[in-house]
């Protein structure tokens, strides 16, 4: 493998330049037009601004002009969903809010849009580890973190009831880009540059990207990407969505055609209904986009990377272990883990179908000195989710795309020795809320750097089309160069990850919800 060095220097340069921008200074009247915000982390915020309004299991229309001062000093309602129940929650969830240093008409600054995770079931903009004001006075840009609907409401596909639910299967992209709509013709005002939008999103929110740029509706309306943890290779056929519907019909005991029920009753039946089996994956029901071949027609990254979206520079990232978040070194998955058993701990977490004594032979001849636990995580990481960062940055690569820069984080968590580095672990060096209920990074020298580099990588992107530092070599093939984030530290790497790559694209990859 070769590599080259971001060094100490270069970083805390970087790092430099993004902490000394004078936001405070540049913070003046929390009002544009009719919405009147308030100063939050030295600049302006406004939060909790409606872009459209929806009739349920419809397509969303767009918020007309405000005719009266509108306080937009407080966050709004989030999507019905099973997860964040101590949070307001109803079906009025589309709403946005805006970070900005100052909202002169003639700033042009870069826009960047933040698009949540939560799968396509769960999750809110409204976590303080996403709140944009620290990335917009380091960064000095303009944060725009959009809410929108989720699961059955936002996922479920009804058209075989009536053509007038044709929609059903993208609504919650649909919603996605009528935010982006709201941008192109409100962020100038906001201090924002329209023709410098850079969408970004983890786990969920980088597969809700994955999937706009496939959607010809969303063509144009922003110049960027980065996904962080989350991957789209390919959405739910139609018949695959179909059977998900029908078994929420079951679940709420519905008749088979009873659609009017289901438009009519009360929202949270349906979201207690999410709970049954799902007949495709097994697990909770699954509802995400669906190839419907109007609003989505084609896969965004089968058999080949999405056209219309080759010309859009992208990072796509991911972390070591991700399987560490949201599989508990503590708890019964793990308890009593040993050699005897490991495979069959790691059967039901893959998504590629290979033998798994197979695998754990495999791994404990290449890593003889690894525990059960490391091929646990390391394998469960590399069968369930990487794949599809390696098919979406190899596609790119194929295709001869815009650039790609593709990043790895190793850096663990120095609250808990047992996390590693696990998915979600880059949002608060992303978003700079390193000391945000939830965050792990810890508020070391370490944390400090990482988010400096992490910050000035997105900014870059968001602003020049590239990342911030400059020695991070894109990605190609066959030499794969990555950026492999450490400790504060960062080191360009060539297929850092290539006997684990290799080994499982032995078969191929299932995407989650396909």
């Amino acid at each position: 493998m070769s590599g080259v060095d971001l060094t100490r220097r270069t970083l805390l340069g970087a790092g430099a330049a993004l902490v000394a921008m004078p936001a405070v200074a540049r913070s003046r009247d929390p009002r544009v037009g009719p919405f009147i915000g308030l100063r939050e982390d030295g600049v302006l915020a406004f939060k909790g601004i409606r872009y459209g309004r929806a009739v349920r299991f419809e397509r969303a229309v767009a918020e007309p002009p405000a005719t009266h001062p509108i306080k937009a000093q407080a966050f709004a309602p989030i999507a019905p969903q099973r997860g964040n129940p101590d949070m307001a929650q109803n079906e009025e969830c589309h709403f946005l809010n805006v970070w900005t240093p100052d909202a002169n008409p003639c700033a042009g600054r870069a826009v960047m849009v933040y698009f949540h995770g939560g799968a396509y079931s769960n999750g809110t903009v409204t976590d303080p580890l996403t709140h944009g004001g620290k990335l917009a006075a380091q960064g000095d840009v303009v944060v725009v973190t959009v809410n929108h609907r989720l699961n059955a409401l936002g996922y479920a596909w009804l058209k075989p009831f009536d053509p007038r639910y044709a929609d059903s299967g993208n609504l919650g992209q649909l919603d996605l880009i009528l935010a982006l709509d709201w941008v192109r013709d409100h962020v100038r005002n906001f201090g924002g540059d329209p023709a410098r939008v850079m969408v970004f999103g983890q786990s969920g929110g980088g597969a809700k990207i994955a999937t706009l740029i496939a959607m010809p509706a969303a063509r144009g309306l922003f110049h960027s990407a980065a996904t962080m943890s989350g991957q789209q290779v390919v959405a739910s056929g139609p018949n695959n969505a179909w059977k998900r519907t029908q078994s929420l019909m079951a679940a709420l005991k519905l008749a088979p055609g009873d659609v009017e029920a289901l438009r009519t009753m009360p929202v949270e039946r349906i979201i207690e209904a999410l709970g049954a089996t799902d007949p495709v994956m097994g697990g909770s029901l699954y509802f995400g986009p669906v190839l419907d071949m109007t609003n989505l027609p084609r896969h965004p990254f089968w058999p080949d990377a999405a056209p219309q979206s080759l010309h859009v520079p992208m990072i796509l990232g991911n972390v070591r272990e991700e399987t560490r978040a949201f599989i508990d070194p503590r708890g019964p998955k793990l308890r009593g883990l040993g050699w005897d058993n490991l495979a069959a701990r790691i059967a039901p977490e893959i998504k590629i179908d290979l033998d798994v004594d197979w695998v754990v032979a495999r791994y404990r001849t290449q890593y003889p000195q690894w525990t059960p636990e490391q091929v646990f995580y390391s394998a469960t990481t590399a069968g369930r989710s990487w794949p599809g960062q390696v098919i979406e940055a190899d596609e790119r690569a194929k295709a001869g795309a815009a650039a790609t820069w593709v990043y790895q984080l190793d850096r663990p968590s120095p609250l808990d020795p047992l996390r590693g580095a696990a998915h979600t672990d880059d949002i608060p060096y992303v978003f700079g809320t390193l000391d945000a209920p939830g965050s792990m990074s810890g508020l070391d020298q370490g944390a400090r750097m990482t988010r400096d580099l992490m910050m000035q990588a997105f900014t870059g992107l968001a602003k020049t089309g590239r990342p911030g530092l400059a020695d991070w070599t894109p990605y190609t093939l066959p030499g794969r160069a990555t950026l492999v984030v450490g400790d504060g530290t960062a080191q360009v790497v060539d297929d850092p990850r290539r006997w684990e790559r290799e080994l499982w694209a032995t078969a191929p990859y299932v995407q989650p919800g396909s």
